[in-house]
């Protein structure tokens, strides 16, 4: 396992904090607007400001084309299919329930590590997928009866978490020698032309102008997740091993949770707050350093 450096513990917390109030955000924005068109929206008008950053870093645009077949997959298996799953999963179910059933994405990445990429886990790693398996049952304890009524909402969130784990073990093995950034550009433009085409094609006649509270959630989406927070765990899944990576973004699913029951009233159980404690020990077990052994003398 491997300890965070400054710069991806910066990194780190705002990205925490930004997922994490984006579940009832997202809630809120999709209330009363059709949700591929609300992704849409988000896409599009985010898709400048990480061009603006792109272009203030001196970061290249051009991908040469003998990556774009790899780039697609990426984009596929990162963001195509991860944000229309979740977006309809946020649509029909609580917003903090949506969010631990997308950050079931960490149990995945073991799972597909192992299978695929022969990973091999270390008793801490086990350690702390298991406190994470176990966190996110609590936090479903009382949703199976709700859920067993949506059980195509939840199967399309689960499906997007395997998806996403399956893109971050690819991203961390990736053989294109490009910047994060510009691959996290053009995995955002690919995404918002295949966003488009769901809409129109499930959403045209559902088409009106966002409300206040729509834009309110579009803008921050654009701004701080497609802008952002994207681009900056697209740096961390390639500079961490994917187990650290996931399981160093645990807190998101928990601060959706309790945003969630602050800002949308949704109740928050005694299941809840053991999940915590589960998560912090899922994050310690693979990000604390470990212990090394006396220096050998040198004769």
């Amino acid at each position: 396992m491997q300890t965070l450096t400054l710069r991806q513990f910066a990194l780190l917390v705002p990205l925490t904090l930004v997922w994490g109030l984006n579940w009832p955000v997202m809630k809120l924005g999709v209330a009363d607007y059709p949700p591929l068109a609300f992704r849409t929206l988000s896409l599009w008008l985010g898709l400048p400001v990480l061009g603006l950053a792109l272009i203030a870093m001196k970061v290249p645009f051009r991908v040469p084309r003998r990556y774009w077949p790899e780039l697609l997959w990426l984009a596929a298996t990162n963001m195509f299919v991860w944000h229309a799953c979740i977006i309809l999963a946020v649509k029909a179910l609580s917003s903090g329930r949506a969010a631990i059933l997308g950050y079931t994405m960490p149990v995945f990445s073991a799972v597909i590590g192992a299978l695929l990429f022969k990973a091999v886990l270390t008793r801490r790693g086990w350690l702390g997928v298991s406190a994470c398996a176990l966190g996110v049952a609590l936090l479903l304890w009382h949703e199976f009866t709700h859920l067993a009524g949506r059980p195509g909402y939840v199967a399309l969130a689960l499906m997007a978490a395997a998806t996403w784990a399956l893109g971050t073990q690819l991203l961390r093995h990736t053989r294109i020698e490009l910047p994060t950034l510009t691959l996290s550009f053009w995995m955002t433009a690919l995404t918002a032309v295949v966003m488009t085409l769901l809409s129109l094609l499930f959403e045209r006649p559902q088409w009106q102008m966002p409300g206040s509270a729509a834009w309110a959630a579009i803008a921050y989406n654009a701004v701080l997740i497609f802008g952002f927070a994207h681009a900056a765990w697209f740096y961390l899944a390639r500079g961490l091993p994917p187990v650290a990576s996931t399981l160093s973004v645990m807190l998101i699913p928990v601060l959706g949770v309790f945003s969630g029951a602050l800002w949308l009233g949704e109740t928050v159980y005694w299941q809840d707050w053991t999940a915590v404690v589960l998560m912090m020990i899922a994050i310690a077990s693979v990000l604390w350093p470990a212990r090394t052994g006396p220096a050998l003398k040198r004769p």
